[in-house]
């Protein structure tokens, strides 16, 4: 998203930082697949993706954009199907030992880089590895923490040759688990997961910053331009070991970031699709679009949320982080703004994350006011101030985006009102925004997290530990964090998942974030594309997409 993630989650996630279907306004123009240079060919698909993703190596990404881009040039050891569940990708074989905390991966003969070497198992314990090296300050390394010596080599001075992966051969990876981790095989789909090319990255440790002979890749296509703040352009690789299910030639990847003009692209043919997992649709057309037909939706497993920076002041009260997320008027962002069936969210852990249906109702009362002035009283208090005006200067900082800004102004507009609380606004482009919230210069921040793979730790384990990659809080709760460990080494599910529960209730009592609202990703898409597949975790794959 991605930073989800993503980033990814996001992302890292954005407004909608996630969403994709099928149906759209299906001109002639609109449904050719060209790029305008070539003939109007039906072999090239025209997204928007709005802006220059984060980065495209596969230990660095932590946002949406950048996975959308990786998702299509590289691939790991599995690779989530068309029905939602992992398949075997990059790995022919995959054997588990009868404890479940080993696995032996066999990569497949036929697997190769785009510059024609050989994808071997030295290639991901590499990537693996270089993502845990603290040095390489890979936002994303604890999602390998399930790996035996994984977090203590990535945090706590621990050798990266006693992490649990080892090539034992070119053809054989060997995964040595902390413990049994029943969506292991989900995880090995996600980008952190993906290879590097070893030989490629010695020779040149700026590989991945242009397009080149230097950026290889083991997926469906492969990068061949990128204009850097313009387009990036990736090709079929013809080296790909199932290029026979890749039907497009080429995808032309804009960086157009204003939702009108996204829209208005679409209209006019020069992009294929509008909408998530790419650049957003503008709020104000969703009701005329949902109106005529032409919109699709669907919920997916993402919640968009406010920061807070808790070791800045007054966020260090969490009478005062109380205060303003109760205040919020959840409905009506999304009635008024969004409009596009999102969910407004008093939980942080989406009601689609299996266990979680309950969410919905969340762990307190959209909008209450009552409460929020009672815990703003309480919180002055405890600060020796009189009222709101003696509040220290609060800036709300979100990345330029139009819905972005309509929420923000919104949200601004209820804390004046319900509590007398001043607000100042501030927005930046997106690489510069996530720095921000990274090395902790903001106040308030907004971020919308989008799901890795099926399992609600994936909104919990993100606010574990104080220094965790994509905290960005600097909050942590000891008994949060027993809670998340121990239920890593519980086996019965039931457990399992009321430890979650339990740790939920505690993030959602100390609030270092305000949950605003559910995703669903709304999207435009020529009349003629088909085979997109769309993820409940709101990415889309286009290996088997294709012009009818």
């Amino acid at each position: 998203m991605q930073k989800k993630r993503w980033a990814m989650l996001t992302s890292l996630l954005l407004v909608f930082t996630l969403v994709l279907s099928a149906c759209g306004f299906g001109s002639k123009e609109s449904s050719s697949g060209g790029d305008g240079g070539d003939g109007g060919s039906k072999d090239t698909l025209k997204i928007n993706i709005g802006t220059e993703p984060f980065s495209l190596h596969p230990g660095l990404a932590n946002d949406n954009v950048s996975s959308n881009v990786l998702l299509q040039t590289f691939e790991g050891l599995t690779r989530i199907g068309k029905d939602g569940k992992p398949e075997n990708a990059m790995a022919e074989k995959i054997e588990t030992s009868e404890d479940k905390k080993t696995y032996t991966f066999t990569i497949r003969d036929d697997a190769k880089w785009s510059n024609g070497d050989p994808v071997t198992a030295g290639d991901f314990e590499y990537a693996w590895k270089w993502a845990l090296d603290p040095k390489n300050q890979s936002q994303y390394a604890y999602q390998l923490y399930y790996i035996k010596g994984a977090e203590e080599a990535n945090t706590k001075g621990g050798s990266l040759d006693d992490v649990g992966v080892k090539a034992v051969d070119d053809k054989t990876l060997q995964v040595e688990l902390i413990n049994p981790t029943p969506f292991f095989e989900s995880l090995t789909a996600f980008y952190t997961y993906y290879p590097v090319n070893k030989k490629v990255a010695e020779a040149n440790p700026e590989w991945y910053t242009n397009a080149g002979e230097n950026y290889v890749s083991n997926g469906p296509f492969k990068m061949t331009k990128w204009k850097h703040g313009g387009s990036i352009t990736v090709e079929k690789n013809d080296q790909y070991w199932d290029k026979d299910s890749v039907k497009l030639k080429k995808i032309t990847m804009a960086m157009v970031k204003d939702a009108q003009t996204n829209l208005n692209m679409f209209k006019k043919g020069e992009i294929d699709w509008a909408g998530l997992p790419f650049e957003a649709l503008p709020t104000e057309a969703i009701p005329s679009l949902e109106k005529d037909g032409s919109l699709n939706v669907e919920p997916i497993a993402s919640v968009y949320v406010y920061k807070f920076n808790t070791e800045q002041k007054p966020f260090d009260n969490v009478n005062i982080r109380k205060a303003l997320t109760y205040a919020i008027n959840r409905q009506a962002i999304v009635e008024e703004i969004t409009q596009a069936g999102q969910l407004p969210a008093m939980a942080l852990v989406p009601p689609t994350m299996e266990g979680f249906k309950d969410n919905e109702k969340g762990y307190f009362k959209d909008h209450d006011v009552k409460k929020a002035k009672e815990y703003l009283e309480k919180g002055l208090k405890e600060m020796g101030l009189k009222d709101a005006s003696e509040l220290p200067k609060i800036n709300l900082s979100y990345n330029t985006d139009d819905a972005h800004a309509k929420i923000a102004q919104a949200v601004q507009e209820m804390w004046k009102k319900e509590l007398g609380v001043n607000v100042e606004l501030d927005n930046s482009e997106w690489n510069v925004y996530i720095d921000k919230l990274h090395s902790g210069n903001y106040q308030i921040g907004r971020l919308g997290w989008l799901a890795d793979f099926n399992d609600s730790i994936n909104f919990l384990e993100l606010y574990r530990d104080k220094e965790g990659g994509n905290n960005d809080t600097n909050w942590e709760n000891p008994e949060y964090k027993k809670l998340l460990i121990d239920s890593s080494k519980e086996t019965d599910p039931k457990k399992r998942e009321q430890m979650l529960k339990d740790a939920e209730e505690i993030i959602m009592d100390e609030l270092p974030i305000a949950p605003i609202y559910f995703y669903t990703n709304p999207w435009l898409q020529d009349e003629n594309f088909k085979g997109a597949v769309l993820s409940g975790l709101g990415d889309v794959q286009f290996k088997w997409a294709y012009f009818e």
